[in-house]
């Protein structure tokens, strides 16, 4: 029997969970269908030895607006990481991560002390070549144009590996990193870096307790929220929308006057298949990168106390391990050195765009090979007190060269249908904040059609 709802959100990750709860701020019956047993998408918590820490996202970006002010909002208090160092596996050593806007450094003599580049290398990045800028390039060419290869080799690749799991030769700058394409046309890009003032304001922040604390408290907003809720088809009425939800042997229609996407690439280019096809042909072209965090605790004595000054690593793919970084947590976050002071939280991250057999390991296989190249790169030999590994598939969007004019197609269909609009990682960024933002467009979208 069909049930009158005032909107239908689909999908409980951060997009859907703030664009049901800013719906329900206006004043909207809204209910969120959530095709898993959990909320929160990629925000997530579990018990490690007994702490209960991160396993998916740890901190957002807390030079945009949208994640602090969010937390402001729903009264949640906000941390930010400790003046901890971080650092890149360059060349056989851990060294320091040279500060720079998508490896473009800052400070040239910096990067020189860093021993990251050859002096061949670095050489070559000094000696900035002028070149030609398209309306979109990937930042990987786009950087090795001026700067050289071994420069995208060992800083590019390992800083966009640890935000999309991506490549540097294929992600867009236009998508990515749109402030570097805007410098490239301007001129220099060394002289531009050199003359960005330093901030104080953190970088990033986080909740006391681990990100995973945040859907929760998002939910709280005056919604209705199911899960196990997996949603199969959606079709268009003469007075909005019907959605249908439920197990094949047992579907149920619900109808709505609006009704919001917020859920991947591919299962929302299902969803529009028959309503918007040629939206759903671009979002079914989105690549996507599988990763796996894992979560190791060790007794702090067995932890090197150079560490304890280092918030973690990048490595670069072309040092062939097979992690490609390690956060240690317990440097990083005052709230998790203060869980129990006589252990300690790190965790590593493996995965990229098409390298899924990397991920074919068992759970025992992952932790064994995080744990080999942690001894090699970090000095850390001990047998961990206990382990936690978290699969991500198909987590993250690859946004390649001409994802901007791909969304802007995906939105100027979905314009054409009154009442729907879609939100989430895979359309202006894969960040906290930013999938923040698409969920409030994805809100003015459907208001303003009524």
């Amino acid at each position: 029997m069909a049930q009158d709802r005032d909107v239908v959100v689909v999908g409980g990750g951060v997009a859907g969970l703030v664009a049901a709860r800013d719906l329900a701020l206006a004043g909207r019956d809204v209910l969120l269908l959530e095709g898993s047993p959990v909320i929160g998408g990629k925000l997530r918590s579990a018990e490690v030895a007994g702490l209960t820490v991160d396993v998916g996202a740890e901190a957002m970006l807390a030079r945009r607006p949208e994640g602090v002010g969010l937390a402001a909002e729903i009264g949640a208090e906000v941390v930010h990481p400790t003046p901890a160092t971080s650092g890149v596996w360059s060349r056989g050593a851990l060294r320091e991560m040279p500060r720079s806007l998508m490896g473009v450094p800052f400070d040239v003599e910096r990067l020189a002390a860093s021993g990251v580049l050859s002096p061949e290398g670095l050489a070559r990045a000094v000696a900035e070549t002028a070149s030609e800028v398209d309306d979109d390039v990937s930042v990987g060419d786009l950087v090795a144009a001026r700067l050289g290869d071994e420069i995208v080799d060992r800083l590019v690749e390992p800083l966009l590996g640890g935000v999309y799991a991506g490549h540097a030769r294929q992600i867009s700058a236009a998508a990515a990193v749109p402030q570097l394409l805007a410098m490239a046309r301007r001129g220099s890009l060394l002289e531009q870096a050199a003359a960005v003032p330093t901030s104080t304001t953190p970088v990033f922040a986080a909740l006391p307790g681990g990100m995973g604390r945040f859907p929760g408290l998002i939910a709280d907003g005056g919604f209705e929220v199911r899960t196990s809720a997996t949603v199969r088809a959606l079709r268009r009425t003469t007075s909005g929308w019907a959605v249908t939800v439920g197990p094949t042997t047992h579907p149920e229609t619900l109808e709505a006057g609006a009704v919001v996407l917020a859920t991947p690439a591919a299962p929302t280019a299902r969803l529009l298949g028959e309503v918007a096809p040629g939206a759903a042909a671009e979002l079914a072209a989105v690549e996507t990168a599988s990763v796996a965090v894992v979560t190791l605790v060790f007794r702090a004595q067995d932890v090197p106390d150079a560490l304890f000054d280092r918030s973690g690593f990048l490595v670069p793919p072309v040092e062939q391990r097979t992690i490609k970084a390690s956060t240690f947590s317990f440097a990083k976050w005052g709230w998790v050195r203060d869980l129990d002071p006589d252990l300690v939280v790190l965790r590593t991250s493996l995965g990229r765009h098409g390298e899924e057999s990397t991920l074919q390991a068992t759970d025992e296989g992952l932790v064994r090979v995080s744990l080999a190249d942690l001894a090699a790169m970090a000095g850390i030999t001990a047998t961990p007190v206990d382990t936690h590994v978290q699969r991500w598939g198909g987590a993250l969007p690859q946004y390649v060269v001409g994802h901007v004019e791909r969304v802007a197609r995906i939105r100027a269909a979905i314009a054409d249908l009154p009442g729907l609009a879609v939100c989430g990682a895979a359309y202006d960024g894969v960040g906290i904040p930013a999938v923040i933002g698409s969920a409030r467009r994805a809100v003015a979208s459907v208001t303003r059609a009524e």
